[in-house]
């Protein structure tokens, strides 16, 4: 049994998977690392063969036709032999010193009497060109280093949230949650960390500069113009989790304050960029998005419609739009993203 699995998606990664791969290997036997060639057209196939060639019983190259990111994760929860299960996208990498304090923790714990469902550990945005990097970490939000349940975790403020560069599942559980990431659907990596949540009991969050989320290529799915140009599928993934939150009954109040402040940022995103494509499809999509909400949700929808950035994302007119986006602007700047 390996303490850690990595599932790799790769797509036509063949100029930028080695630097991921290369900072994973340092885990050595106690990880098993799955590069996922979800129907590359490039060498990026042969490339993990090599890999899995050279570091056999640590690395294995799956091959499988093209599905999206989310099939890949699919695919690398149903072939992980890990206690724990992280992904990591091809163009990332993790810091070793940090990663060698992850094993650390996790061999640790195995040997306790409660069992990890869910580690936390910081991220960087690795932005292109940035100089000053921005450190997402978790102190105002979970104890450090304590084994805790959602009751003893703290106020997630705006922003401050749990993301696939910061996440570590228990396997099992994946398992048991029976999710199944949509094909073909990019920005999947929030249903992946929104949908195990209510099987999580128990937390443990490691203040380690682990994962570095790179931000810089122009074919990049959370560049500002891709997202816009794929607003569909953000909005697709927003209603699978409005809907799943619906239909999920969440029992613990901080959990379930956290998720529908989730679901906020969503809502958020979602029409933040149909507002900035600047069409009346658009404008009329943002509508549709919020009356769906509405029909699916009442009381969860009138909690996100009147907060502060519900009532800020439906500004009334041209005016109102741009209050909208310069605030974005203000929130780019601060947090890094895109």
């Amino acid at each position: 049994m390996k303490l850690l699995t990595f599932a790799v998606p790769c797509y036509n990664s063949q100029d930028y998977m080695g630097r991921c791969i290369e900072s994973l290997l340092p885990g050595g036997d106690e990880v098993e690392i799955l590069i996922i060639d979800d129907g590359s057209t490039d060498l990026t196939g042969d490339m993990a063969d090599k890999y899995q060639e050279k570091y056999p019983g640590i690395v294995r190259a799956i091959h499988q036709e093209n599905g999206g990111h989310g099939e890949a994760v699919n695919t690398g929860i149903k072939n992980a032999k890990g206690l724990y299960f992280k992904v990591v996208d091809s163009d990332d990498r993790v810091d070793r010193a940090a990663y060698m304090k992850v094993l650390d923790t996790l061999r640790e714990l195995m040997g306790g009497d409660t069992v990890l469902d869910m580690m936390l550990c910081n991220f960087i945005y690795d932005k292109e060109g940035a100089r000053r990097k921005k450190i997402m970490h978790y102190e105002s939000s979970v104890p450090i280093e304590e084994l805790v349940t959602w009751d003893q975790t703290k106020h997630f403020r705006k922003g401050r949230y749990i993301l696939m560069h910061s996440v570590i599942y228990r396997t099992k559980l994946l398992r048991k949650c029976g999710i199944e990431l949509p094909k073909h659907t990019f920005y999947v990596d929030n249903i992946y960390v929104f949908e195990p949540l209510p099987y999580v009991k128990t937390i443990y969050y490691l203040p380690v500069n682990f994962y570095r989320y790179f931000i810089g290529r122009e074919d990049q799915s959370v560049n500002e113009n891709v997202m816009i140009s794929r607003i569909d599928q953000q909005i697709k993934v927003t209603k699978l989790m409005i809907d799943y939150f619906r239909d999920t009954k969440v029992e613990n109040p901080k959990l379930r304050r956290y998720m529908r402040n989730y679901l906020e940022i969503m809502m958020v995103i979602s029409s933040i960029f149909l507002i900035k494509s600047g069409t009346k499809e658009s404008l009329e999509k943002k509508k549709q998005l919020w009356e769906y909400l509405r029909s699916k949700d009442v009381p969860t929808y009138f909690v996100i419609r009147h907060s502060m950035l519900g009532e800020s994302m439906n500004l009334p007119g041209k005016g109102g739009r741009k209050i909208l986006i310069g605030g974005y602007r203000i929130a780019q700047m601060l947090v890094g993203f895109n």
